[in-house]
Protein backbone atom coordinates (compact mmCIF):
# COMPACT_ATOMS: atom_id res chain seq x y z
CA UNK A 1 0.00 0.00 0.00
CA UNK A 2 1.42 3.31 -1.24
CA UNK A 3 1.99 5.89 1.82
CA UNK A 4 -0.58 8.61 1.38
CA UNK A 5 2.36 11.28 1.93
CA UNK A 6 4.39 11.49 -0.87
CA UNK A 7 6.83 14.75 0.38
CA UNK A 8 7.53 15.94 3.98
CA UNK A 9 4.15 17.15 6.15
CA UNK A 10 4.15 21.17 5.85
CA UNK A 11 5.52 22.85 8.38
CA UNK A 12 8.08 19.98 9.26
CA UNK A 13 11.59 20.15 8.15
CA UNK A 14 12.91 16.69 6.87
CA UNK A 15 16.29 15.39 7.47
CA UNK A 16 18.62 15.29 3.84
CA UNK A 17 17.76 11.65 2.39
CA UNK A 18 21.37 10.55 2.40
CA UNK A 19 21.29 11.45 6.39
CA UNK A 20 18.22 9.27 6.59
CA UNK A 21 19.33 6.36 5.25
CA UNK A 22 22.26 5.94 7.06
CA UNK A 23 20.27 6.43 10.34
CA UNK A 24 18.29 3.49 9.05
CA UNK A 25 21.44 1.65 8.05
CA UNK A 26 23.08 2.17 10.88
CA UNK A 27 20.17 1.34 13.21
CA UNK A 28 19.88 -2.21 11.13
CA UNK A 29 23.14 -2.87 11.53
CA UNK A 30 22.70 -2.50 15.39
CA UNK A 31 19.57 -4.52 15.06
CA UNK A 32 21.05 -7.53 12.82
CA UNK A 33 24.20 -7.45 14.86
CA UNK A 34 21.78 -8.02 18.12
CA UNK A 35 19.50 -10.41 16.74
CA UNK A 36 22.68 -12.79 15.53
CA UNK A 37 23.14 -12.76 19.38
CA UNK A 38 19.76 -13.31 20.38
CA UNK A 39 19.02 -16.61 19.40
CA UNK A 40 22.06 -17.82 21.94
CA UNK A 41 21.07 -16.27 25.73
CA UNK A 42 20.16 -19.78 27.05
CA UNK A 43 17.53 -19.14 30.12
CA UNK A 44 18.05 -15.04 29.63
CA UNK A 45 16.15 -14.90 26.07
CA UNK A 46 13.39 -12.89 25.49
CA UNK A 47 9.98 -15.18 24.64
CA UNK A 48 9.73 -13.98 21.54
CA UNK A 49 12.73 -15.61 20.10
CA UNK A 50 10.49 -18.46 20.21
CA UNK A 51 7.89 -17.47 18.77
CA UNK A 52 9.22 -14.63 16.57
CA UNK A 53 5.67 -13.64 15.32
CA UNK A 54 5.08 -11.76 18.72
CA UNK A 55 7.46 -9.14 17.27
CA UNK A 56 4.94 -8.00 14.79
CA UNK A 57 1.85 -8.60 16.94
CA UNK A 58 2.26 -9.50 20.59
CA UNK A 59 -1.26 -10.65 20.53
CA UNK A 60 -1.26 -12.89 17.88
CA UNK A 61 -1.45 -16.62 17.60
CA UNK A 62 0.39 -17.33 15.20
CA UNK A 63 0.48 -19.43 12.08
CA UNK A 64 -1.75 -22.60 12.19
CA UNK A 65 -0.09 -25.77 13.42
CA UNK A 66 -1.13 -29.37 11.79
CA UNK A 67 -2.72 -31.19 14.40
CA UNK A 68 -3.61 -28.33 16.72
CA UNK A 69 -6.11 -28.78 19.06
CA UNK A 70 -8.44 -31.26 18.80
CA UNK A 71 -11.52 -30.45 16.45
CA UNK A 72 -14.17 -28.44 18.91
CA UNK A 73 -16.89 -30.45 16.90
CA UNK A 74 -16.00 -33.66 18.19
CA UNK A 75 -13.80 -32.86 21.71
CA UNK A 76 -14.25 -30.20 24.32
CA UNK A 77 -11.24 -29.31 26.05
CA UNK A 78 -12.46 -30.24 29.69
CA UNK A 79 -9.12 -29.18 32.16
CA UNK A 80 -6.19 -26.92 31.18
CA UNK A 81 -2.83 -27.06 33.95
CA UNK A 82 -0.62 -24.35 33.02
CA UNK A 83 2.82 -24.15 34.37
CA UNK A 84 4.37 -20.56 33.52
CA UNK A 85 7.93 -19.00 34.12
CA UNK A 86 7.77 -15.63 35.29
CA UNK A 87 8.34 -12.98 32.97
CA UNK A 88 11.05 -10.93 31.80
CA UNK A 89 13.08 -10.14 35.21
CA UNK A 90 15.76 -7.26 36.28
CA UNK A 91 19.28 -9.34 36.24
CA UNK A 92 20.37 -10.99 40.37
CA UNK A 93 21.77 -8.75 42.98
CA UNK A 94 25.20 -11.62 41.98
CA UNK A 95 24.74 -10.44 38.58
CA UNK A 96 24.78 -6.77 39.43
CA UNK A 97 27.44 -6.87 41.78
CA UNK A 98 30.01 -9.10 38.74
CA UNK A 99 28.59 -6.98 36.35
CA UNK A 100 29.96 -3.69 38.90
CA UNK A 101 33.45 -5.51 39.31
CA UNK A 102 33.93 -5.49 35.10
CA UNK A 103 32.54 -2.12 34.76
CA UNK A 104 35.12 -1.01 37.38
CA UNK A 105 37.69 -2.41 35.49
CA UNK A 106 37.14 -0.62 32.33
CA UNK A 107 36.76 2.77 34.11
CA UNK A 108 39.68 2.24 36.11
CA UNK A 109 42.07 1.84 32.79
CA UNK A 110 44.67 5.00 32.84
CA UNK A 111 44.66 4.63 28.47
CA UNK A 112 41.59 2.57 27.54
CA UNK A 113 41.06 1.54 24.01
CA UNK A 114 38.11 2.60 22.29
CA UNK A 115 35.83 -0.44 23.20
CA UNK A 116 36.52 0.02 26.40
CA UNK A 117 36.14 3.43 26.62
CA UNK A 118 32.55 3.34 25.29
CA UNK A 119 32.22 0.74 28.05
CA UNK A 120 33.13 2.89 30.66
CA UNK A 121 31.01 5.65 29.60
CA UNK A 122 28.00 3.02 29.78
CA UNK A 123 25.10 4.08 32.67
CA UNK A 124 25.72 1.72 35.29
CA UNK A 125 21.64 1.64 36.18
CA UNK A 126 21.37 -1.95 37.58
CA UNK A 127 21.47 -1.41 41.18
CA UNK A 128 21.64 -4.59 43.96
CA UNK A 129 18.55 -3.69 45.05
CA UNK A 130 16.70 -4.83 41.62
CA UNK A 131 17.67 -8.40 42.62
CA UNK A 132 15.35 -10.27 39.73
CA UNK A 133 12.45 -8.15 40.27
CA UNK A 134 10.26 -8.68 37.97
CA UNK A 135 10.89 -6.24 35.03
CA UNK A 136 7.86 -3.66 33.14
CA UNK A 137 8.59 -5.85 29.88
CA UNK A 138 7.88 -9.22 32.31
CA UNK A 139 4.25 -7.56 33.59
CA UNK A 140 3.52 -7.45 30.17
CA UNK A 141 4.99 -10.99 29.04
CA UNK A 142 2.21 -12.19 31.25
CA UNK A 143 -0.53 -9.84 30.21
CA UNK A 144 -0.16 -10.83 27.05
CA UNK A 145 0.07 -14.56 27.43
CA UNK A 146 -3.10 -14.62 29.28
CA UNK A 147 -5.41 -12.52 26.29
CA UNK A 148 -3.50 -15.17 24.17
CA UNK A 149 -4.51 -17.79 26.03
CA UNK A 150 -8.17 -16.14 26.34
CA UNK A 151 -8.21 -16.71 23.01
CA UNK A 152 -7.01 -19.65 22.03
CA UNK A 153 -9.33 -21.50 24.69
CA UNK A 154 -12.51 -19.25 25.32
CA UNK A 155 -14.51 -22.32 26.48
CA UNK A 156 -12.40 -22.60 29.17
CA UNK A 157 -10.83 -19.42 30.13
CA UNK A 158 -14.23 -17.90 30.36
CA UNK A 159 -15.96 -15.53 32.92
CA UNK A 160 -18.05 -18.32 34.32
CA UNK A 161 -15.17 -20.73 34.83
CA UNK A 162 -13.38 -20.83 38.28
CA UNK A 163 -9.54 -20.40 38.22
CA UNK A 164 -7.10 -21.74 40.45
CA UNK A 165 -3.84 -19.42 41.00
CA UNK A 166 -0.65 -20.53 42.40
CA UNK A 167 2.75 -19.01 43.25
CA UNK A 168 6.22 -19.37 43.95
CA UNK A 169 6.72 -17.10 46.97
CA UNK A 170 9.66 -15.19 44.87
CA UNK A 171 8.14 -11.75 44.25
CA UNK A 172 8.94 -12.46 40.63
CA UNK A 173 6.73 -15.06 40.45
CA UNK A 174 3.28 -13.53 42.77
CA UNK A 175 4.13 -9.95 40.39
CA UNK A 176 3.71 -12.51 37.14
CA UNK A 177 0.45 -14.05 38.42
CA UNK A 178 -1.17 -10.21 39.30
CA UNK A 179 0.21 -9.26 35.45
CA UNK A 180 -1.86 -12.46 34.25
CA UNK A 181 -4.57 -12.33 36.19
CA UNK A 182 -4.92 -8.35 34.57
CA UNK A 183 -4.48 -9.64 31.05
CA UNK A 184 -7.25 -12.05 31.66
CA UNK A 185 -9.45 -9.81 33.31
CA UNK A 186 -8.91 -7.16 30.11
CA UNK A 187 -9.47 -10.63 27.84
CA UNK A 188 -13.18 -11.27 29.02
CA UNK A 189 -13.41 -7.51 29.71
CA UNK A 190 -16.20 -7.47 27.13
CA UNK A 191 -18.08 -10.65 28.52
CA UNK A 192 -20.64 -10.40 30.80
CA UNK A 193 -18.49 -10.38 34.40
CA UNK A 194 -19.29 -9.17 37.81
CA UNK A 195 -16.05 -10.88 38.52
CA UNK A 196 -12.65 -9.16 39.74
CA UNK A 197 -10.48 -11.52 38.62
CA UNK A 198 -7.29 -9.08 39.20
CA UNK A 199 -8.33 -9.63 43.20
CA UNK A 200 -8.51 -13.58 42.90
CA UNK A 201 -6.81 -14.93 45.46
CA UNK A 202 -3.50 -16.61 44.66
CA UNK A 203 -2.42 -19.71 46.52
CA UNK A 204 1.39 -19.76 47.68
CA UNK A 205 3.05 -23.44 47.51
CA UNK A 206 6.16 -23.35 47.09
CA UNK A 207 6.43 -27.41 47.63
CA UNK A 208 5.18 -27.25 44.65
CA UNK A 209 6.43 -24.49 42.34
CA UNK A 210 9.94 -24.77 44.14
CA UNK A 211 10.21 -28.19 44.29
CA UNK A 212 14.39 -28.57 44.49
CA UNK A 213 14.45 -26.74 47.92
CA UNK A 214 12.64 -28.92 49.37
CA UNK A 215 14.48 -32.01 47.92
CA UNK A 216 17.88 -32.22 50.81
CA UNK A 217 19.31 -35.12 48.26
CA UNK A 218 19.49 -32.37 45.35
CA UNK A 219 20.32 -29.57 47.59
CA UNK A 220 23.25 -31.37 49.52
CA UNK A 221 24.53 -33.73 46.74
CA UNK A 222 23.83 -30.92 43.60
CA UNK A 223 23.21 -27.53 44.62
CA UNK A 224 25.85 -27.22 47.86
CA UNK A 225 28.43 -29.61 46.10
CA UNK A 226 31.27 -28.00 44.46
CA UNK A 227 32.29 -31.03 42.30
CA UNK A 228 28.44 -31.23 40.83
CA UNK A 229 29.51 -28.92 38.37
CA UNK A 230 32.59 -30.90 37.30
CA UNK A 231 32.07 -30.21 33.58
CA UNK A 232 31.04 -26.74 33.67
CA UNK A 233 33.71 -25.53 35.68
CA UNK A 234 36.01 -27.62 33.04
CA UNK A 235 34.21 -26.30 30.13
CA UNK A 236 34.97 -22.73 31.60
CA UNK A 237 39.07 -23.96 31.51
CA UNK A 238 38.18 -25.74 28.15
CA UNK A 239 39.84 -24.70 24.76
CA UNK A 240 36.35 -22.71 23.32
CA UNK A 241 35.96 -20.58 26.28
CA UNK A 242 39.88 -19.69 26.61
CA UNK A 243 39.56 -18.27 22.97
CA UNK A 244 36.89 -16.11 23.77
CA UNK A 245 38.18 -15.31 26.74
CA UNK A 246 41.56 -13.77 24.70
CA UNK A 247 39.49 -12.44 22.37
CA UNK A 248 37.52 -10.27 24.75
CA UNK A 249 40.54 -9.61 26.63
CA UNK A 250 42.19 -8.08 23.43
CA UNK A 251 39.20 -5.99 22.54
CA UNK A 252 38.94 -4.45 25.74
CA UNK A 253 42.76 -4.07 25.86
CA UNK A 254 42.86 -5.40 29.72
CA UNK A 255 45.42 -8.49 30.60
CA UNK A 256 43.43 -11.71 29.97
CA UNK A 257 44.65 -12.10 34.07
CA UNK A 258 42.18 -9.87 35.04
CA UNK A 259 39.22 -11.48 33.47
CA UNK A 260 37.48 -14.77 34.03
CA UNK A 261 34.58 -16.78 32.37
CA UNK A 262 32.17 -15.92 34.83
CA UNK A 263 32.84 -11.64 33.73
CA UNK A 264 32.76 -12.62 30.00
CA UNK A 265 29.19 -14.27 30.58
CA UNK A 266 28.13 -10.99 32.71
CA UNK A 267 28.67 -9.66 29.95
CA UNK A 268 27.43 -11.60 27.28
CA UNK A 269 24.25 -11.58 29.72
CA UNK A 270 23.96 -7.73 29.87
CA UNK A 271 23.54 -7.62 26.44
CA UNK A 272 20.89 -10.26 26.79
CA UNK A 273 19.22 -8.08 29.71
CA UNK A 274 19.24 -4.77 27.84
CA UNK A 275 17.70 -6.28 25.28
CA UNK A 276 15.18 -8.49 26.71
CA UNK A 277 14.26 -5.39 29.36
CA UNK A 278 14.65 -2.39 27.15
CA UNK A 279 14.45 -3.79 23.71
CA UNK A 280 17.76 -1.81 23.05
CA UNK A 281 21.17 -2.74 21.13
CA UNK A 282 23.32 -2.39 24.44
CA UNK A 283 27.71 -1.62 23.73
CA UNK A 284 28.42 -4.94 25.62
CA UNK A 285 26.67 -7.04 22.67
CA UNK A 286 29.41 -5.42 20.49
CA UNK A 287 32.10 -7.65 22.20
CA UNK A 288 30.36 -10.64 21.10
CA UNK A 289 30.13 -12.25 17.66
CA UNK A 290 27.91 -15.41 16.92
CA UNK A 291 30.74 -17.91 17.50
CA UNK A 292 31.46 -16.47 20.80
CA UNK A 293 27.70 -16.25 21.41
CA UNK A 294 27.43 -20.35 20.55
CA UNK A 295 30.53 -20.87 23.20
CA UNK A 296 28.92 -19.14 26.19
CA UNK A 297 25.45 -20.47 25.19
CA UNK A 298 27.17 -24.16 25.67
CA UNK A 299 28.62 -22.58 28.97
CA UNK A 300 24.96 -21.70 30.22
CA UNK A 301 23.33 -25.10 28.68
CA UNK A 302 25.94 -27.22 30.77
CA UNK A 303 24.62 -25.72 33.88
CA UNK A 304 20.91 -26.34 33.11
CA UNK A 305 21.95 -29.58 31.95
CA UNK A 306 23.87 -31.08 35.66
CA UNK A 307 21.37 -28.94 37.54
CA UNK A 308 17.85 -29.13 36.51
CA UNK A 309 18.26 -31.65 33.58
CA UNK A 310 19.71 -34.96 32.65
CA UNK A 311 23.10 -34.62 34.43
CA UNK A 312 22.06 -36.66 37.75
CA UNK A 313 18.90 -38.46 37.67
CA UNK A 314 17.54 -36.25 41.32
CA UNK A 315 17.41 -33.12 39.00
CA UNK A 316 14.06 -34.47 37.33
CA UNK A 317 12.52 -37.01 40.07
CA UNK A 318 12.78 -34.22 42.27
CA UNK A 319 9.96 -32.92 40.36
CA UNK A 320 7.89 -36.10 40.76
CA UNK A 321 5.91 -34.29 43.38
CA UNK A 322 4.74 -31.96 40.74
CA UNK A 323 4.14 -34.34 37.73
CA UNK A 324 1.80 -36.43 39.98
CA UNK A 325 -0.04 -33.47 40.90
CA UNK A 326 -0.82 -32.95 37.35
CA UNK A 327 -2.05 -36.09 36.91
CA UNK A 328 -3.88 -36.22 40.18
CA UNK A 329 -6.35 -33.71 38.83
CA UNK A 330 -6.23 -35.02 35.06
CA UNK A 331 -7.97 -38.19 37.14
CA UNK A 332 -10.22 -36.14 39.08
CA UNK A 333 -11.94 -34.20 36.20
CA UNK A 334 -12.15 -37.39 33.99
CA UNK A 335 -14.01 -39.18 37.00
CA UNK A 336 -15.91 -35.94 37.97
CA UNK A 337 -16.93 -36.00 33.92
CA UNK A 338 -18.25 -39.75 34.27
CA UNK A 339 -20.21 -38.68 36.87
CA UNK A 340 -21.37 -36.15 35.22
CA UNK A 341 -20.73 -33.68 37.58
CA UNK A 342 -19.39 -30.13 36.77
CA UNK A 343 -15.38 -30.03 37.00
CA UNK A 344 -13.88 -28.71 40.25
CA UNK A 345 -11.02 -27.25 38.63
CA UNK A 346 -11.45 -26.42 34.97
CA UNK A 347 -8.12 -23.78 35.21
CA UNK A 348 -5.15 -24.70 37.20
CA UNK A 349 -2.72 -21.65 36.52
CA UNK A 350 0.89 -21.64 38.53
CA UNK A 351 3.68 -19.19 38.08
CA UNK A 352 7.09 -20.92 38.46
CA UNK A 353 10.45 -20.66 37.59
CA UNK A 354 12.81 -22.05 34.82
CA UNK A 355 14.07 -24.21 37.48
CA UNK A 356 10.47 -25.84 37.59
CA UNK A 357 10.03 -26.58 34.11
CA UNK A 358 13.38 -27.90 33.12
CA UNK A 359 13.35 -30.86 35.42
CA UNK A 360 9.87 -31.63 34.72
CA UNK A 361 10.43 -31.93 31.02
CA UNK A 362 13.18 -33.91 31.71
CA UNK A 363 11.25 -36.24 34.09
CA UNK A 364 9.26 -36.71 31.30
CA UNK A 365 11.94 -37.30 28.78
CA UNK A 366 11.66 -34.22 26.07
CA UNK A 367 14.92 -32.56 24.39
CA UNK A 368 17.11 -35.93 25.59
CA UNK A 369 20.44 -36.37 23.50
CA UNK A 370 21.97 -39.54 22.53
CA UNK A 371 25.18 -38.13 24.57
CA UNK A 372 25.33 -35.84 28.07
CA UNK A 373 26.69 -32.85 27.52
CA UNK A 374 29.64 -32.29 28.41
CA UNK A 375 33.22 -30.12 28.51
CA UNK A 376 34.85 -31.84 25.72
CA UNK A 377 32.14 -32.13 22.97
CA UNK A 378 31.13 -29.11 22.35
CA UNK A 379 31.65 -29.57 18.43
CA UNK A 380 29.35 -32.92 18.56
CA UNK A 381 26.82 -30.98 20.78
CA UNK A 382 25.91 -27.39 18.12
CA UNK A 383 22.90 -29.84 17.22
CA UNK A 384 21.41 -30.47 20.31
CA UNK A 385 17.89 -31.07 21.43
CA UNK A 386 19.25 -29.64 24.71
CA UNK A 387 18.90 -25.54 24.26
CA UNK A 388 17.87 -23.82 27.27
CA UNK A 389 16.51 -20.35 25.25
CA UNK A 390 14.70 -22.60 23.04
CA UNK A 391 12.74 -24.37 26.17
CA UNK A 392 12.56 -22.18 28.88
CA UNK A 393 12.99 -18.55 28.02
CA UNK A 394 11.32 -15.83 29.94
CA UNK A 395 7.79 -16.61 30.19
CA UNK A 396 7.51 -20.21 29.01
CA UNK A 397 5.18 -22.14 29.68
CA UNK A 398 4.22 -25.34 29.45
CA UNK A 399 0.31 -26.26 29.36
CA UNK A 400 -1.59 -29.50 29.69
CA UNK A 401 -5.04 -29.94 28.04
CA UNK A 402 -7.05 -32.69 28.78
CA UNK A 403 -10.21 -33.30 26.08
CA UNK A 404 -13.39 -35.11 26.58
CA UNK A 405 -14.50 -36.57 22.87
CA UNK A 406 -18.60 -37.47 23.08
CA UNK A 407 -17.86 -39.04 19.80
CA UNK A 408 -15.22 -41.62 20.22
CA UNK A 409 -15.05 -45.19 19.14
CA UNK A 410 -14.18 -46.88 22.19
CA UNK A 411 -14.05 -45.67 26.10
CA UNK A 412 -10.16 -45.49 25.83
CA UNK A 413 -10.61 -42.77 23.29
CA UNK A 414 -12.90 -40.61 25.61
CA UNK A 415 -10.40 -38.69 26.82
CA UNK A 416 -7.61 -37.06 25.22
CA UNK A 417 -4.67 -34.93 26.04
CA UNK A 418 -1.98 -32.09 24.11
CA UNK A 419 0.89 -30.26 25.86
CA UNK A 420 1.73 -27.26 24.55
CA UNK A 421 5.41 -25.89 25.13
CA UNK A 422 5.65 -22.06 24.83
CA UNK A 423 2.05 -22.21 23.05
CA UNK A 424 3.55 -25.08 20.18
CA UNK A 425 2.27 -27.89 20.42
CA UNK A 426 5.13 -30.44 22.20
CA UNK A 427 5.48 -34.22 20.28
CA UNK A 428 4.70 -37.50 23.35
CA UNK A 429 8.12 -39.04 24.14
CA UNK A 430 6.66 -42.71 23.55
CA UNK A 431 4.53 -42.02 20.41
CA UNK A 432 5.68 -38.59 18.50
CA UNK A 433 2.53 -37.75 18.14
CA UNK A 434 0.94 -34.45 18.77
CA UNK A 435 -2.19 -35.92 20.70
CA UNK A 436 -2.12 -38.99 23.22
CA UNK A 437 -5.26 -41.14 24.79
CA UNK A 438 -5.47 -40.78 28.55
CA UNK A 439 -5.14 -44.36 29.15
CA UNK A 440 -1.73 -44.22 27.13
CA UNK A 441 0.22 -41.23 28.73
CA UNK A 442 -0.97 -42.77 31.89
CA UNK A 443 0.27 -45.84 31.10
CA UNK A 444 3.41 -44.83 29.50
CA UNK A 445 4.73 -42.98 32.85
CA UNK A 446 3.30 -45.72 35.03
CA UNK A 447 6.63 -45.94 36.43
CA UNK A 448 6.93 -42.65 37.60
CA UNK A 449 3.43 -42.10 38.89
CA UNK A 450 3.24 -45.74 41.22
CA UNK A 451 7.31 -45.40 42.22
CA UNK A 452 8.35 -41.55 42.52
CA UNK A 453 8.10 -40.91 46.13
CA UNK A 454 9.54 -37.42 46.70
CA UNK A 455 10.22 -37.88 50.15
CA UNK A 456 12.08 -41.53 49.48
CA UNK A 457 14.10 -40.11 45.91
CA UNK A 458 14.93 -36.98 48.26
CA UNK A 459 16.22 -38.68 51.43
CA UNK A 460 19.54 -38.75 51.67
CA UNK A 461 21.20 -41.34 52.62
CA UNK A 462 22.50 -42.54 56.36
CA UNK A 463 26.27 -41.89 55.11
CA UNK A 464 25.74 -38.40 54.09
CA UNK A 465 28.09 -39.13 50.98
CA UNK A 466 27.93 -36.17 48.87
CA UNK A 467 29.02 -37.88 45.92
CA UNK A 468 27.46 -37.66 43.09
CA UNK A 469 28.85 -41.38 41.40
CA UNK A 470 25.24 -42.34 43.29
CA UNK A 471 22.58 -39.61 41.53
Amino acid sequence: MASCFRGPLPGRRSLPLFLLLLRVSLAQERAAATSLLSGYFGTKSRYEEVNQHLLLDPLSLGPPEPGYLLPSAACAPLQLRALIRHGTRFPTEKQIRKLGQLHRLLRSQERPCPAAQQLARWDMWYQPDLDGKLAPKGRLDMEQLARRLAARFPGLLAPQRRFAFASSSKHRCVDSSAAFRKGLQLALHRQPSARDIENETIEINDKLMRFFDHCEKFVTCVEENATAMYEVDAFKEGPEMKRVLEKIAATLCVPVRDLNADLVQVAFFTCSFELAIKNVNSPWCSLFNEDDAKVLEYLNDLKQYWKRGYGYDINSRSSCILFQDIFKHLDTAIAESKSSMPISSPVILQFGHAETLQPLLALMGFFKDEEPLAANNYKKQMHRKFRSGHIVPYASNLIFVLYHCDQARTPEEEYQVQILLNEKLLPFPHSEETVSLYTDLKNHYKDILQNCHFSEECELSKTNDTSTDEL
